[in-house]
């Protein structure tokens, strides 16, 4: 039996929510919220999401996706082009090798695995900016949007949790 139009739609259109999600993450992220020096540190929502849908839908969260999300974010910002999308494309390659390890723990590991992406996801962030610039970027900044972003993970975590049971598993 063959899908009618609106089923394929409809399938379509879920298979297209973790990257729509995570636009609209990336999207949140941009928002200015007035305390001084936040810019700097703004958590790095897109990673979180990144990383929960490798885990749970790789086949919806491949590295092309990665890459322009990471596109998407560096032209939104303003940087330089290429660096959250290495970013991106870099943790998605480390998660999708260690998912059948993800997949097997409780949150609590799901949340130290994180915490050991998101470190690899400052440094390599920073080695870029500090090449770019030709000089050695400060650290602190990179360091407490790194701990800000491990902190915001169980409330995203959940978020995702609730996109991914509302429009996948229908």
């Amino acid at each position: 039996m063959t899908a009618t139009f609106w089923q394929r739609l409809d399938k379509a259109g879920r298979n297209l929510a973790p990257f729509a999600v995570t636009v609209m993450l990336v999207l949140i992220g941009l928002i200015p919220i007035p305390v001084p020096a936040y810019t700097p540190v703004a958590p790095q929502l897109t990673l979180i999401s990144v990383y929960y849908w490798t885990i749970h839908r790789p086949d919806l969260m491949r590295p092309g996706v990665a890459f322009l999300l990471g596109l998407l974010q560096d032209l939104l910002i303003g940087g330089p082009l290429g660096v959250n999308a290495l970013m991106l494309v870099v943790a998605q390659w480390a998660v999708l090798n260690q998912r059948r390890v993800f997949l097997a723990s409780t949150f609590a590991l799901l949340w130290i695995g994180f915490a050991m992406v998101m470190a690899g996801a400052v440094f390599l962030e920073w080695l870029a900016f500090s090449a770019l610039s030709a000089t050695a970027m400060p650290v602190k900044p990179a360091l407490f949007q790194g701990l800000l972003t491990v902190a915001m993970f169980p409330a995203v975590g959940w978020l995702l949790i609730r996109m991914h049971r509302a429009f996948l598993n229908g």
